[in-house]
Protein backbone atom coordinates (compact mmCIF):
# COMPACT_ATOMS: atom_id res chain seq x y z
CA UNK A 1 0.00 0.00 0.00
CA UNK A 2 0.89 3.45 -0.85
CA UNK A 3 0.03 6.40 0.93
CA UNK A 4 0.91 10.01 0.30
CA UNK A 5 1.18 13.10 2.92
CA UNK A 6 1.02 16.80 2.20
CA UNK A 7 3.80 18.10 4.28
CA UNK A 8 4.46 21.59 4.53
CA UNK A 9 7.94 23.59 5.66
CA UNK A 10 10.32 21.53 3.51
CA UNK A 11 12.66 24.04 2.12
CA UNK A 12 16.18 22.07 1.09
CA UNK A 13 17.49 18.16 0.26
CA UNK A 14 18.41 18.11 4.11
CA UNK A 15 14.18 18.54 5.11
CA UNK A 16 13.47 16.13 2.93
CA UNK A 17 15.84 13.58 3.98
CA UNK A 18 14.87 14.40 7.48
CA UNK A 19 11.30 13.63 6.78
CA UNK A 20 11.79 10.19 4.72
CA UNK A 21 14.19 8.99 7.81
CA UNK A 22 11.42 10.28 10.65
CA UNK A 23 8.80 8.20 8.12
CA UNK A 24 11.13 5.29 7.73
CA UNK A 25 11.60 4.38 11.43
CA UNK A 26 7.48 3.71 11.37
CA UNK A 27 6.63 0.17 11.99
CA UNK A 28 5.46 -1.03 8.65
CA UNK A 29 6.51 1.67 6.54
CA UNK A 30 9.06 -0.02 4.07
CA UNK A 31 10.11 3.32 1.91
CA UNK A 32 9.63 6.60 2.14
CA UNK A 33 10.86 9.55 0.13
CA UNK A 34 9.78 13.22 0.79
CA UNK A 35 9.89 16.04 -2.44
CA UNK A 36 9.69 19.54 -0.93
CA UNK A 37 8.42 20.87 -4.53
CA UNK A 38 5.32 18.80 -4.64
CA UNK A 39 5.15 19.41 -1.21
CA UNK A 40 4.77 15.98 -0.27
CA UNK A 41 5.82 12.21 1.14
CA UNK A 42 5.52 9.42 -0.43
CA UNK A 43 5.36 6.47 1.87
CA UNK A 44 5.40 2.39 0.98
CA UNK A 45 4.18 0.22 3.77
CA UNK A 46 4.16 -3.32 4.43
CA UNK A 47 1.61 -3.42 6.82
CA UNK A 48 -0.88 -1.58 7.70
CA UNK A 49 0.19 1.91 9.40
CA UNK A 50 -2.25 4.34 10.82
CA UNK A 51 -2.52 7.55 9.31
CA UNK A 52 -1.84 9.28 12.94
CA UNK A 53 1.50 7.25 13.08
CA UNK A 54 3.03 8.68 9.97
CA UNK A 55 1.21 12.50 10.67
CA UNK A 56 3.25 12.26 14.16
CA UNK A 57 6.65 11.04 12.76
CA UNK A 58 6.29 14.12 10.30
CA UNK A 59 5.07 16.47 12.84
CA UNK A 60 8.20 15.18 15.37
CA UNK A 61 10.64 16.30 12.89
CA UNK A 62 8.95 19.61 13.34
CA UNK A 63 7.59 20.21 9.88
CA UNK A 64 3.48 20.44 9.28
CA UNK A 65 1.64 16.99 7.88
CA UNK A 66 -1.61 16.68 6.62
CA UNK A 67 -3.77 14.73 4.02
CA UNK A 68 -2.86 11.21 4.26
CA UNK A 69 -4.30 9.29 1.44
CA UNK A 70 -3.86 6.26 -0.13
CA UNK A 71 -1.64 6.48 -3.95
CA UNK A 72 -3.37 4.25 -6.50
CA UNK A 73 -1.36 1.52 -7.72
CA UNK A 74 -0.01 1.41 -11.11
CA UNK A 75 -1.89 -1.20 -13.25
CA UNK A 76 0.91 -3.81 -14.00
CA UNK A 77 1.45 -4.51 -17.60
CA UNK A 78 3.51 -7.31 -19.59
CA UNK A 79 6.35 -6.44 -21.91
CA UNK A 80 4.57 -5.82 -25.15
CA UNK A 81 2.04 -3.13 -22.81
CA UNK A 82 -0.60 -5.65 -22.37
CA UNK A 83 -2.49 -5.39 -18.97
CA UNK A 84 -1.38 -8.54 -16.56
CA UNK A 85 -3.73 -10.97 -15.33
Amino acid sequence: MTKVITVEGMMCGMCEAHVAEALRKVPGVENAKADRSKKQAVVTCGAEVSDEALLKAVADTGYEASDVREQAEPEKKGLFGFRKK
